[in-house]
């Protein structure tokens, strides 16, 4: 069993809900990468998703965008997210990795030579936006042969027949995007989706975690009542945006504390659905 699977199987025992923080590796510094990751740790995070910067994040609004053109300014690569990977993990052996990016860094790294790699710096997931899962069945053999979860996205827009291929396929989570749109955009509807997780669990069998659009407590603490974890990545950047590292930092891991507070507040509070 994964990493991953393990920790969504023990926070279920308890009654609690992942939270899952995404960070651009790189982004607010370099040398800030992996304190930040230990930090979100032990603020609270349950699972840690590494974004790998890429220059067409055509999935990612303009706060993750910016975050990813200040890594690769800074000569951030696939190689250098996967020595923090490794760095992170010398020191953690608990916490899920997962990382999150494009298909152009994993070609170009090459999948042959990705898979190993990312098995050995320790990373548990991976999700990669753009290989759909139609297209995505030898990477994910090749994730799941080397013993790490292929993730998925699902969307409001998603098919039965999508839920069917995305559930063939994934393990570890499926990451539910609640929103039309980029990451970052606003007007989260939490009862839109607690009643489309109920569909999706019809055709999905791992845990759901809701991202797009969370960008507080009260959000957080709405998509937990109904959802198996909360992510949330665009608000952490932003916070951290244009801050001396130590600030950002200390700015982020509150915000963290404050979701997971919530989270667990309010995560076995009844969903109110409204009627249809």
């Amino acid at each position: 069993m994964s990493r991953i699977a393990t920790t969504f199987e023990r926070l279920a025992r308890g009654g609690r809900k992942a939270l899952i923080p995404y960070i651009t590796a790189g982004d607010p510094d370099l040398a800030a990468t992996v304190p930040l990751m230990h930090a979100l740790v032990q603020a609270g995070a349950d699972v840690l998703e590494l974004g790998v910067p890429f220059s067409d994040p055509m999935a990612d609004g303009p706060v993750i965008q910016r975050a990813s053109e200040r890594s690769l300014a800074r000569g951030v690569d696939l190689a250098q997210v996967l020595a923090w990977a490794r760095e992170f993990r010398q020191q953690d052996a608990g916490t899920p990795l997962v990382l999150m990016g494009y298909a152009n860094p994993v070609e170009r790294f090459g999948v042959e030579n990705f898979v190993p790699a990312a098995q050995a710096a320790g990373v548990d997931g991976v999700l990669v936006v753009d290989y759909p899962p139609e297209e995505a069945g030898d990477f994910a053999n090749r994730l799941r042969a080397a013993g790490m979860d292929p993730i998925f996205l699902l969307a409001p827009t998603s098919t039965e027949a999508r839920m069917r291929q995305v559930d063939a396929l994934a393990s570890g989570y499926v990451y539910y995007v609640s929103l039309k749109g980029v990451t970052g955009a606003g007007n989260l509807d939490a009862q839109a989706v607690c009643r489309k997780l109920q569909e999706l669990r019809k055709h999905v069998r791992v845990p759901l975690g809701v991202g797009f659009g969370i960008r507080d407590a009260a959000g957080a603490a709405a998509v937990a009542a109904c959802a198996d974890a909360v992510v949330i990545g665009s608000r952490i950047i932003e916070l951290m945006e244009n801050k001396p590292v130590e600030v950002a930092i200390e700015d982020a891991v509150g915000f963290v504390r404050e979701i997971r507070r919530a989270i667990d507040a309010h995560a076995n509070a009844p969903a109110v659905l409204a009627s249809t």
